[in-house]
């Protein structure tokens, strides 16, 4: 595709500001909220991971599209983010373990990427004025109209978005005669997670958001997990009525980022949106418990109450984040429960907390 035939594009944010760029070729208008991921590398795993449902995403890196798509490189069914602004889309890429190119998998998608925006400046400006809302648009260049399609954009404040992306229906992984058996419930589950629980001998049964304690239970499994995903959890009432019931009876409880805001949730920590999440491939977390630095990946806009944990009389912090010291891992001090807020299955480089995967099938035997 010539550069000159590319049609112009634009950025709107909910303040006003604007953006302007080029269409990758996908015509339409999107609205979500904008955020910025600074990985250098996972762009696919970005683009599909659930927990990014309902947001369109800057990325930080300057050249997205130059090793293709690859089709075990998926973390759900398709693409998730709304919307995608980039500084340079390559439209051909170069890797010899690629099944096709980003522009193909966009059209089959139906996804609107712009290019040719001043990403450097865009991404300054959002870790200035934080996370909010924004309309990209190929088709119009009428704010006064895009104004008005933005206007209706709901908040992702209170925004319940976790039934948007669950499985319909019950669904399994793994091998039916493995050793152990978790029940993990799906608010936004990444493939790769189940990945490590099959790698390290557990077959999973994926239930959808909304299941009971009982529809669990009724499976008899050795361990129950919470997943990652996307919006507010405080909405997400029987997510955190389902948690109190296994925490209650002392099982196996594991949680990841939204799942680990549920956890904290049903034992009464409240939770909130920060002034812009934590998104990225390279964020610093302390252990506590041993005292080691870990490099995590990390993607999410909201976080518990630090005060409120620490003042907790059953609840333990055993992970900071060291950027800003927010809490990025919890434990039930006399129940089998644990959560952290980053994603110890995506290593995208660093393997440094893959061990709490071994961690929770300790807990199980």
């Amino acid at each position: 595709m010539k550069y000159q035939q590319r049609k112009k594009a634009l950025v709107l944010l909910a303040d006003g500001t604007i953006f302007y760029g080029k269409s990758v070729g996908i015509e339409g208008t999107v609205t979500g909220e904008i955020c910025f991921n600074t990985g250098m590398t996972g762009y696919q795993e970005i683009f599909t991971d659930p927990s990014y449902f309902g947001q369109i995403m800057v990325t930080a890196n300057a050249h997205i599209g130059n090793y293709g798509v690859n089709a075990s490189e998926v973390e759900s069914d398709g693409i998730k983010i709304s919307g995608l602004v980039v500084r340079n889309f390559s439209f051909e890429h170069s890797r010899v373990d690629s099944d096709g190119n980003l522009k193909d998998w966009f059209v089959e998608h139906n996804l609107v990427a712009i290019s040719d925006v001043d990403t450097r400046a865009l991404v300054s400006y959002i870790r200035d004025h934080g996370a909010m809302n924004a309309v990209i648009s190929t088709e119009t260049d009428d704010i006064d109209k895009l104004k008005a399609q933005l206007s209706k954009a709901p908040s992702m404040e209170g925004l319940e978005l976790a039934s948007k992306v669950s499985t319909k229906e019950p669904y399994f992984v793994g091998d039916e005669n493995s050793k152990f058996k978790i029940a993990a419930l799906d608010i936004g589950i990444k493939k790769n997670i189940l990945r490590n629980f099959v790698k390290r001998g557990a077959y999973v049964k994926v239930f959808p958001y909304n299941a009971s304690f009982e529809d669990l239970q009724a499976w008899n499994p050795d361990g129950y997990f919470i997943s990652n995903g996307p919006g507010d959890p405080e909405p997400l009432v029987e997510a955190q009525n389902l948690a109190k019931e296994i925490i209650e009876r002392n099982l196996p409880l594991f949680g990841i980022c939204l799942g680990h805001q549920v956890i904290a949730l049903a034992n009464g920590i409240s939770t909130y949106k920060m002034h812009n999440g934590h998104r990225g491939i390279n964020h610093p977390v302390k252990n506590l418990l041993t005292g080691k630095g870990e490099i995590t990946s990390q993607n999410h806009g909201f976080a518990i109450n630090r005060e409120e944990t620490e003042s907790h009389p059953d609840v333990e912090i055993t992970h900071v984040h060291l950027n800003d010291h927010t809490v990025a891992g919890i434990r039930l001090k006399n129940k089998n429960c644990f959560s952290v807020q980053y994603h110890p299955e995506a290593s995208p480089g660093p393997h440094d907390a893959e061990y709490l995967f071994d961690q929770f099938m300790e807990n199980i035997k």
